[in-house]
């Protein structure tokens, strides 16, 4: 997870508590960042880059896939392959 992100989103959080606990502000803003690195990586998260390279790879094997598939159905009718 970019760090950036889950500082500007802990940034947020403790500016978005009511101003009488204004005081504890850094401390919030630290264990905030702490929680949101630990809850994101347990949800085990991929970047978009990452999932984007994956999806071309799916797609390249489907591709591959058609093929060997189509490709088979012609050696069968080929051969015309006979139910034993």
């Amino acid at each position: 997870m970019d760090k950036q992100f889950i500082d500007d989103l802990a940034n947020r959080l403790a500016n978005a508590v009511p101003p009488g606990m204004r005081s504890l502000q850094d401390d919030l803003k630290r264990n905030f960042s702490g929680l949101l690195q630990s809850g994101f990586a347990k949800l085990d998260l991929v970047t978009r880059e990452e999932f984007d390279v994956q999806a071309r790879v799916l797609e390249r094997t489907r591709q591959k896939l058609t093929a060997l598939e189509q490709e088979l159905q012609s050696l069968q009718q080929q051969v015309k392959v006979k139910p034993d």
